[in-house]
């Protein structure tokens, strides 16, 4: 029995015998894997026609609501996950990192839905002025690439991997081919069968390839997007097809990382911030076996605690249960096969010759619960390293297993110099209660490392730790690290997204991006825009209120309810020397009174205030001065009812623009409503 691909809409398997995957805890073989015969252009083609149209014409609202129902699918399915995990050298809590950790990818990309547009493209940035008058403008608009996103993955986490990536892409527009590594694809092809199965996504948005990549590449396109994870070697490789460089595809790559974390000079032995690098340390060695991208690979502690953090280390790795992952007692499983488990210990060798092994055994680990002669487990290594200016093995080469070297500095100039001869990393941390160090490594080292933890007792409690990449940070690294970056929140999805300058008039580039730009032509109403129900409201809605007089009275009364005495609003005396030629209003009076003008009092469609975007006072109002504002109807969000019981609602985004007797702005503030759908009537 071999494993399936999901190639042009069916599940099939490869040409030929395949490649045998290996129960990594007792040897067996699992299953074969084979992509021979796939059509790999026919699958991109697919892709863009089916996937990507489908995708395209769903909003981000759309989109988000199809990822949490996603989310809400697999979590349902998570115990057959569980279930094959293990055999991948995984522990219950590696599983969960990979499993849970991947599905609340899903959830958290679900949620970014609220801050985009009910549209399928969005503005970014902020508008241009680009002429005098206001009657030219330019703005910068995202709209969904063409093309097929192109995920080749790592062996270490084949459900996270996978998840973290389309997450992004789906949101953002774009379907994806996945090509998990090889050697625990079988775990994947499971969730992808579950997500096939659910009909949740467009037919084409997904399809799996498990086996060799072969010439995939050599199919890609301009509109195309290729994500690596892996070795650098690799990635260099890839990037460097000729039709990747003919076609300039975009290409993300994830690579080795030598992370480091450093001890801080504060955190002496005996001290609470001690006990927690020697914790995240010994969890950063021991979780997946140490198969994770952002593993600490480097302790950089003071040279006067290197002793103190040596034995302290190995007496919490002699407590570590190593065994069969399905043991409730283990808490460090196996490598994910044979061939990873050999060049773990030849590249562990090879760095031994300058650099010795001061805790742990190559050659034997202590079993619970599995034939020793079977499995691909290995001792948890720490290496020390003396003379990290001279022996340059520990910044260069990666040993992807529970594996670390120790290495003392002098200063935290000198760690910051050592942290930085990695080349480039994903992650550093550094475990300081002291501001000052934490502050001179972070400035001092940012440009090397892709994320910083500052790590001390204030926040142990509630972090998510060195190793955790999290849905809204940047995730990648510079340098060796690949130079790419992952997630990040809404900077993900740009990845999938072509940016185009658009240049025009305030009117047409409001009818382009259904978002109302300043100057544009509006349309005023008849009706109060409060009387009106969300989806009788649109773009350019526009009502003028009555106006108002600012007495001294105002003033003085706003002061006393608000508690405001500020001089320039009370004390014409104290006005020299400011910009002040009388007493002025409070800008916040200004904003208030300005609610109370374009509020309908009475109960309608709106529901609430929702908050405030932005506000600028523009101009001092002194008494005298006579106020008038413009409401205009800035953008809508869609919003899903929550249950059968819930409102049906959307969000309704206003440009309040306070004018005085000349016409001038003298305020401006984008603020947010919810109001009502008319199917509530």
């Amino acid at each position: 029995m071999k494993l399936k691909n999901y190639s042009l809409g069916k599940w099939i398997e490869g040409d030929g015998d395949g490649i045998p995957l290996i129960n990594a805890v007792n040897d067996e073989i699992i299953t074969y894997a084979s992509s021979d015969g796939l059509d790999f252009n026919a699958m991109l083609n697919y892709a863009r026609k089916f996937g990507g149209s489908a995708l395209r014409k769903m909003t981000f609202q759309e989109r988000g609501r199809m990822l949490k129902a996603l989310a809400l699918f697999l979590t349902e399915k998570k115990g057959a996950y569980y279930a094959v995990s293990y055999k991948t050298g995984a522990t219950k809590a590696d599983s969960w990192i990979d499993i849970d950790g991947g599905i609340g990818t899903l959830f958290a990309y679900a949620s970014l839905r609220r801050k985009l547009p009910n549209q399928s493209f969005c503005l970014d940035g902020d508008l241009a002025p680009l002429s005098k008058s206001n009657t030219f403008i330019g703005h910068h608009l995202l709209v969904p690439k063409e093309g097929v996103a192109i995920h080749i993955n790592a062996f270490n986490f084949p459900i996270w991997g996978m998840l973290e990536k389309i997450s992004v892409n789906l949101l953002a527009g774009m379907p994806a081919i996945v090509k998990p590594a090889t050697v625990s694809s079988y775990l994947t092809e499971v969730v992808v069968k579950d997500i096939i199965a659910s009909g949740i996504l467009p037919e084409g948005s997904l399809q799996l390839i498990c086996g060799s990549a072969r010439d995939l590449l050599n199919n890609v396109t301009s509109q195309d997007v290729v994500t690596f994870t892996g070795s650098a070697t690799t990635g260099r490789m890839l990037r460097a097809n000729p039709r990747m460089i003919e076609e300039s595809v975009p290409f993300n790559m994830e690579a080795d990382s030598l992370n480091c974390s450093v001890l801080g000079l504060d955190a002496k032995p005996g001290t609470p911030d001690f006990d927690i690098f020697i914790k995240e340390v010994h969890r950063e060695m021991t979780a997946k076996c140490g198969q994770k991208c952002t593993a600490i690979r480097r302790l950089i502690v003071p040279e006067n605690y290197v002793d103190e953090v040596k034995k302290a280390l190995a007496l919490r790795l002699d407590k570590t249960i190593i065994g069969n992952p399905l043991n409730e007692e283990v808490r460090m499983g196996a490598l994910v096969g044979r061939t990873q488990l050999s060049e773990v210990k030849e590249k562990v060798a090879d760095l031994a010759k300058l650099t010795p092994i001061v805790y742990g055994d190559l050659n034997m680990v202590n079993l619970v619960g599995v034939d020793a002669s079977c499995g691909s487990f290995m001792s948890p290594i720490l290496m020390l390293n003396e003379r990290p200016f001279d022996y340059l093995q520990s910044h260069e080469i990666e040993v992807f297993g529970p594996v670390s070297t120790l290495i003392p500095y002098k200063d935290i100039d000198e760690a910051i110099s050592i942290s930085k001869l990695g080349k480039g990393s994903l992650v550093s941390s550094i475990i300081t209660s002291n501001p000052d160090i934490a502050s001179n490594y972070v400035i001092g080292s940012a440009a090397y490392h892709g994320r910083i933890l500052v790590l001390n007792e204030s926040c142990a409690k509630e972090s998510t730790g060195h190793g955790s990449p999290m849905p809204l940070l940047v995730h990648g690294g510079p340098g060796r690290a690949g130079g790419g970056e992952e997630m990040g929140g809404l900077r993900g999805i740009k990845h999938y997204m072509q940016r185009t300058a658009i240049q025009g008039s305030p009117s047409m580039i409001t009818k382009i991006s259904k978002t109302y730009q300043n100057g544009a032509d509006t349309n005023e109403s008849e009706i109060h825009l409060f009387r009106k129900y969300f989806e009788e409201l649109q773009v350019g809605d526009l009502w003028i209120t009555a106006k108002h007089t600012v007495t001294e009275a105002d003033i003085t009364n706003f002061a006393n309810l608000s508690g405001d005495h500020f001089y320039a609003h009370m004390d014409i005396t104290s006005l020299e020397g400011t910009i002040f030629t009388g007493r002025v209003a409070h800008g916040y009076y200004i904003l208030s009174k300005a609610a109370g003008m374009f509020v309908d009092a009475k109960k309608g469609p709106v529901l609430l205030n929702y908050g405030i975007d932005e506000c600028r006072f523009i101009k001092p109002v002194y008494p005298g001065m006579t106020i008038g504002v413009k409401l205009i109807v800035k953008e809508k969000i869609e919003q899903e009812k929550k249950s059968e019981e819930d409102i049906a609602k959307g969000i309704v985004k206003w440009v309040v623009d306070v004018y005085d007797e000349t016409g001038d702005s003298v305020a401006i503030a984008s603020i947010l409503t919810m109001v009502k759908k008319k199917e509530n009537v």
